[in-house]
C-alpha cells in the first residue's frame, strides 16, 4: 500500500494558511499550479501574483490585497477572465463510460463507472472545467449557474469551504490506493476500451 500523504492543505500555516482560507477553492488549476492550496502556498512566499485566480474574481484580488499588502491590481488575462459560476453538464446519451472525466474532477463531483454513463452530482461540482478537455467525446458542457453573478457574488464561503473538503478527501482518497488500483485497468486496455466505445459512438451519431 502507498506511503500516506497528508494534502498540503492540512499543513499550511501562517500567511500561506490564511490565504488558502479565502480563495474560492474551485480547484480549477487556472491559477498556473496544482490546487488552491498550492497557489496560497506561492503567493505567500512571493511566487505567484495576487491575480492569478479568475473565480474569486476582483474581490478575490481586494482579500489577497488585505492579506498580503500588495497594491490592488487588475486580474491578469493570461490566467482567464472572471465569470459567471458554472455546472458541468453530462449528455449521458453520448457518454460512453470512459471514467476519463471522473478521474480528472477535483472534488470527486462525478458519479459513474467504467462502461457505464456518467452524471454530475450538482452540489459538489466547483465548474472547475477539468472535466472538459479529457472528454473524447465531447459530451460535456458548462452552463451558467450564476446568472449574471460572478466571481465571489456567486461563489459562498459555505461552497468554498465544502469544496476543499472534497478536494481533500479525494487528495486522501487516492494517497491511500494501492497501485493495483491505480494501474487498473491497464493502459493499453484503457486506450482499446476507448478506441472501441469511440467507434460505437460515431456509428451511432451517422445513424
Amino acid at each position: 500500500m502507498n506511503t500516506f500523504s497528508v494534502p498540503l492543505a492540512l499543513h499550511l500555516t501562517g500567511l500561506a494558511a490564511r490565504i488558502d482560507a479565502v480563495l474560492p477553492q474551485t480547484q480549477c488549476t487556472r491559477c498556473g499550479y496544482l490546487d488552491c492550496a498550492h497557489y496560497a502556498q506561492a503567493v505567500a512566499a512571493g511566487e505567484a501574483g495576487i491575480d492569478q485566480c479568475p473565480p474569486g474574481g476582483e474581490e478575490g484580488i481586494s482579500r489577497l490585497v488585505a492579506l498580503t499588502g500588495q497594491a490592488p491590481r487588475p486580474l491578469n488575462p493570461e490566467h482567464g477572465a472572471e465569470g459567471p459560476r458554472t455546472l458541468a453538464l453530462i449528455d449521458e446519451d453520448w457518454c460512453i463510460g470512459c471514467t476519463l472525466c471522473i478521474k480528472a474532477c477535483p472534488t470527486d463531483a462525478i458519479l459513474g463507472a467504467n462502461k457505464l454513463m456518467h452524471t454530475v452530482i450538482a452540489a459538489h461540482c466547483t465548474g472547475c472545467e477539468l472535466c472538459i478537455p479529457v472528454c473524447p467525446v465531447d459530451c460535456i458542457a458548462l452552463i451558467n449557474a450564476s446568472g449574471s453573478n460572478s466571481g465571489w457574488a456567486a461563489w459562498s464561503p459555505l461552497q468554498a469551504e465544502h469544496a476543499r473538503q472534497r478536494h481533500i478527501g479525494r487528495q486522501q482518497r487516492l494517497a491511500l490506493e494501492t497501485p493495483e488500483q491505480e494501474a487498473a485497468p491497464a493502459v493499453d486496455t484503457k486506450k482499446a476500451a476507448i478506441a472501441a466505445a469511440l467507434a460505437r459512438a460515431r456509428a451511432q451519431r451517422k445513424l
